[in-house]
């Protein structure tokens, strides 16, 4: 069986080794876009796509072990070969088969239709009633790749059947959790296990679960995956954007609500500035940040930062340069002014007999001979008694002056001040250039009262104006920032936008052409599978699709069928038995892609409802699978073991027993024709047997050997001539004696020929005796039966009669 699912080598790779090659040699994306791509399949890395595989190969089952699940306790184990091949596990109604093979399905995917309650009837007891152990289910593995088997675990401890935990073990990779082995996408959309429930839900589920069946075995979940996630981002940039373009109105009108405020002025400038929004303005006016032309508010600012002179220290050193005033005038015609007077006096005529040293005359009186050396002797000492006589005057003198440079230090003039205090900030500062202490005194004061009062009734106005604005502004601020923020996210959104866009159109494009691919080989494989299946059915599979998307709300399978040439919808004119090999048909290609990380399939009851010729059909399908995959088939009916044996193809058939308290065996079923003349030959070698035994019992078991070597015999010419397989069954079923059974081994037509006629064909091909055995065997039947003289030679050709009718180049 082709196990690829495409059309093209390159098609034929798994998908994200197709992907990245497509990636890679596309040159009209830019290198951004490619990036994006990547980074949005990143997430799905190969083991998570439903794809690709995670091993470095298939994954083979190998012996499975299961104890104390459902049907069975005590720990059964099933022995399987870790390679491509077809196994049937036979086993009546209640053995214990279908136990292991949800044991196997929960293994992996930790659920099953009939423990989680999917069953359409009910949901089952899942931990068995014998068992009171931990429940376990374990299997070895053979991953394609790996030096030895690993293994993989699940152990229940709790009463829930949720609550399990499963290892894996590989070697070379240590022991991880089960969800770390990257099967769980792989799992839903190549799902290598299909029961009898999910036969039915294949086919009887809703229009969109039957489509998202067949969708994702497809294999383009890696590809939905990373469409979803750039859906995401631009979904994000747009929403950047929308958001940007509902508030920025509601921007503009708060910021032209705010009356008299330049900031709201200079904040819509900035907004609609041409070329995009002059981010640096809007960052100050959000911060807060000053700038030099504020207008108004720079003024206002001012103004409520105006603080006129210290009153107090004023006061204080105007009082002081008063009370030196004071001391100085106090001491004005007293002693002390006198002396002051007159040693400055004689002070001017000493310097003028210095500078006339040779006129003796006094200058005022006009005496002659007076300023003589004795005179200036004189003087000079007066001088300077007077001069002690006057020391409190010239310290009255310096107070004073000391007074009205401790007034005038405290006239300090900032460099800017608000244009509403001009005149008192003018009028106290000429107070540094006031030479009279009286006027300075007079004047400092009321200066600095007359600007203190200003500067206090100007800056409370202008504290109440800027709160005022402040307020208003602290109402639009918020916005502001919140709406530059979006802005420049939206600028940086739109390229990205851009960018996403066409990433966006590259994984659709990609995903709608091997899709399109994809569904066809799905379609050509499901339509194969049917051919074999529907064998003499009159309806015919014309085409297999899929209408809608993966995010369509309407979306469903699409089954073209006709009955008779006539065209009709595929599930009202179906049988049941139609039905399930049509839900075969859908379900097998799934295992077969070659995305698939799993080389085994397990079947749970796939022969129900089917007649005959479509259990032949299906035999002949699941050996085409069995050459690539590991089918693994559970089934209480017969007829699939036989119809693999009447066709000549190869198949393991291994038997499950049930025995007391649920003690499963699972052993490997002999050759039916082998087995009866085992029996036979273990009765004819009993010491002592009776001869009743020897008379009824061995013949019949002779009987059976023949009878089973017949219906083998055929079965295989039905398979060459093409024989009905429902006429050859019935007729079968209908035939007792050994004679008229031999005529469908030994004819063409299906017809039960004269006996005659039919021993002279079997003389012809066995030899004489062969008639003989056979009147010998069917002997045993009556009541006198037939004893052998010699039961062990008896056994013998009877064993060798019916080798040589199994024969198909003896019965040709």
């Amino acid at each position: 069986m082709d196990d690829t699912t495409e059309q093209t080598p390159d098609n034929a790779l798994p998908l994200p080794e197709l992907v990245a090659a497509r990636l890679a040699g596309d040159r009209k994306l830019t290198d951004p876009v490619k990036t994006l791509i990547r980074e949005a399949l990143g997430d799905s890395e190969p083991s998570a796509a439903g794809g690709a595989r995670t091993s470095a190969g298939r994954v083979y089952l190998g012996k499975v072990t299961v104890t104390g699940f459902r049907g069975v306790g005590s720990e059964a184990r099933l022995n399987l070969r870790p390679k491509p091949g077809v196994t049937l596990v036979v086993g009546r109604n209640g053995s214990g088969k279908s136990s292991i093979a949800e044991a196997v399905e929960t293994l992996f995917t930790g659920t099953n239709a009939h423990c989680s309650g999917q069953h359409p009837n009910r949901a089952v007891r899942w931990r068995n009633l014998h068992h009171d152990e931990p429940t376990r289910v374990e299997a070895k593995l053979m991953v394609e790749g790996d030096p030895s088997p690993g293994t993989l675990t699940r152990t229940w401890t709790g009463d829930a059947f949720t609550g399990s935990e499963a290892v894996l073990k590989r070697p070379g990779h240590g022991t991880v959790p089960l969800e770390q082995a990257g099967w769980e996408q792989a799992t839903r959309n190549h799902r290598p296990f299909l029961s009898y429930a999910d036969l039915g839900n294949m086919i009887n589920g809703k229009p969109s679960q039957m489509y998202d069946s067949i969708a994702g075995i497809l294999g383009l979940e890696y590809l939905n995956a990373a469409s979803r996630r750039l859906t995401e981002q631009r979904k994000e940039l747009e929403a950047v954007e929308k958001a940007e373009k509902e508030k920025k109105p509601v921007l503009l009108a708060a910021l032209e609500a705010v009356e008299h405020d330049d900031r709201a002025l200079r904040a819509l400038v900035a907004v609609e500035e041409r070329g995009g929004p002059d981010y640096a303005t809007l960052d100050a006016l959000i911060a807060g940040v000053p700038t030099a032309d504020e207008g108004r508010l720079r003024e206002a600012r001012l103004e409520a930062d105006a603080k006129g002179p210290d009153l107090d220290r004023v006061g204080a050193a105007v009082d002081a340069l008063q009370r030196a005033l004071a001391d100085a005038e106090d001491l004005k015609g007293s002693a002390a002014a006198d002396a002051l007077g007159r040693a400055e006096l004689l002070q001017a005529a000493l310097a003028h007999s210095d500078r006339h040293a040779d006129d003796t005359a006094c200058p005022v009186c006009g005496t002659e001979q007076v300023l003589d050396r004795a005179w200036a002797a004189r003087a000079e000492a007066e001088i300077a008694a007077l001069l002690r006589e006057a020391e409190a005057v010239r310290g009255a003198e310096a107070a004073v002056r000391a007074a009205m440079r401790t007034v005038q230090d405290l006239v300090v003039v900032p460099q800017e001040f608000p244009a509403a205090l001009a005149e008192p900030w003018t009028a106290w500062s000429e107070c540094r250039r006031i030479t009279d202490p009286a006027e300075l005194a007079e004047r400092a004061f009321r200066a600095a009262v007359t600007l203190a009062d200003a500067c206090e009734v100007v800056a409370r106005t202008a504290r109440a104006e800027l709160a005022a604005k402040d307020e208003r502004w602290r109402e639009v601020v918020d916005l502001l920032t919140e709406w530059t923020k979006l802005s420049r996210e939206a600028g940086t959104a739109k390229p990205r936008k851009r960018q996403v866009n066409a990433a966006l159109n590259w994984i659709k494009n990609l995903t709608t052409e091997i899709r399109d691919l994809r569904v066809d080989a799905f379609a050509d494989h499901t339509q194969r599978i049917w051919e074999k299946l529907r064998q003499q059915s009159s309806v015919d599979l014309r085409k297999v699709g899929l209408h809608g998307s993966e995010r369509a709300n309407v979306r469903k399978l699409v089954m073209d069928v006709t009955v008779d040439d006539t065209e009709a919808p595929a599930l009202s004119v179906m049988s049941q038995g139609e039905l399930h090999s049509l839900a075969l048909s859908l379900f097998l290609p799934r295992a077969a892609t070659a995305d698939s990380p799993f080389g085994f399939v397990v079947i749970d009851d796939p022969v129900q409802s089917m007649d005959p010729a479509k259990v032949d059909g299906l035999a002949q399908v699941l050996d085409e699978l069995g050459r690539e995959r590991q089918v693994v088939v559970f089934t209480h009916d017969t007829r699939l073991p036989h119809a693999f044996r009447s066709q000549g193809l190869p198949v393991t058939v291994l038997k499950v027993e049930r025995g007391e308290k649920s003690q499963v065996r699972i052993v490997s079923e002999t050759d039916p024709v082998k087995e009866a003349i085992d029996d036979a030959m273990a009765l004819a070698h009993t010491e002592n047997c009776p001869a009743t035994a020897l008379r009824n019992v061995l013949p019949s078991l002779c009987r059976e050997a023949l009878a089973k070597a017949i219906v083998e015999a055929a079965w295989l010419r039905r398979s060459r001539t093409g024989q009905s397989a429902d006429s050859l069954q019935a007729a079968i079923d209908r035939t007792e004696r050994l004679l008229p059974l031999a005529s469908f081994a030994l004819f063409d037509d299906g017809r039960i020929h004269p006996d005659e006629e039919v021993r002279t064909r079997l003389r012809a091909l066995y030899g004489h005796e062969s008639t003989t055995l056979i009147h010998q065997c069917q002997m045993g039947a009556h009541p006198g039966g037939f004893l052998p003289p010699d039961p062990v030679a008896f056994v013998r050709k009877i064993e060798d009669l019916a080798h040589r009718i199994r024969k198909p180049e003896v019965n040709a």
